[in-house]
């Protein structure tokens, strides 16, 4: 699969009763695809995978798989999981560090025989910061094809692209297209569920050597994304849902609470 461009991790139109709303994730699926993303993410943080269970996450990925023929990333909390997502049409998994063995555990879903995508994410957001030596580890495995680094912090972000084995995704909604300044192969960013046509042509102009054009839309997109992801940042699923519903493209911006 190309990670060479926007990869969006949508959001998930949901119920007033915190039920998946099938109808509205369907259209929601339809208006992002049309904008041509080099591929999808669903069931990440922006998706509220981690409050999902099992068979909700395969049912997203169903339904991703019937609307659009981009490939698909879906995240990934056990091992278990991994024959399940691919059967039901993904190519990659976000791997959420859930596991005390960091390297056994990103071994065991790249077994499976599924893409694998690392995962260093902030704490603020549940996540966890690797150190140098298990960054180094685990982009060295067979099956694991990136890392998406997303802690929102410019040094730890340049650190992990000069030591990453494999190519890095950035996650930092805070500096989109520094990050491909920085030496990123791509963007996996929750910023990328809205707006998403904008950030898909501003990485083209990047990629093209239209510097001028890719910052002029940075200029212009960046201050959105400031907003949404502000503190405090746990906030930002509502914001896009917010943004997402004002502009007539999903009906409600209801959420479910983080629970298991």
């Amino acid at each position: 699969m190309r990670l060479d461009g926007l990869i969006p991790a949508t959001v998930l139109p949901m119920t007033a009763d915190g039920a998946i709303d099938e109808p509205g994730l369907r259209r929601y699926l339809r208006w992002i695809a049309a904008q041509r993303p080099v591929a999808l993410a669903v069931n990440a943080d922006t998706g509220e995978g981690p409050s999902l269970d099992t068979r909700e996450r395969v049912r997203v990925i169903e339904i991703a798989r019937e609307e659009t023929d981009l490939p698909l990333v879906t995240g990934l909390f056990d091992p278990d999981e991994a024959r399940d997502a691919l059967r039901a049409g993904a190519e990659a998994a976000l791997v959420f560090p859930v596991a005390d063995d960091i390297v056994g555990y990103h071994r065991a879903i790249a077994e499976r025989g599924i893409g694998v995508i690392a995962f260093q994410l902030q704490p603020a957001l549940g996540g966890v910061e690797y150190s140098r030596e298990t960054i180094e580890q685990v982009t060295a495995l067979d099956g694991v094809i990136a890392i998406k680094e997303a802690s929102f912090d410019r040094d730890r972000f340049t650190e992990t692209v000069k030591i990453s084995a494999k190519p890095v995704l950035t996650g930092n909604d805070n500096f989109v297209l520094e990050s491909f300044e920085l030496g990123c192969a791509g963007a996996l960013v929750g910023f990328g569920a809205v707006h998403t046509a904008d950030q898909v042509a501003m990485i083209a102009a990047w990629q093209h050597g239209d510097i001028d054009e890719a910052r002029a839309a940075s200029d212009r997109l960046q201050p959105i994304a400031d907003t949404i992801f502000a503190p405090p940042v746990t906030e930002y699923r509502r914001r896009l849902k917010e943004l997402l519903v004002a502009q007539g493209v999903i009906d409600a911006a209801h959420m479910r609470p983080k629970t298991p």
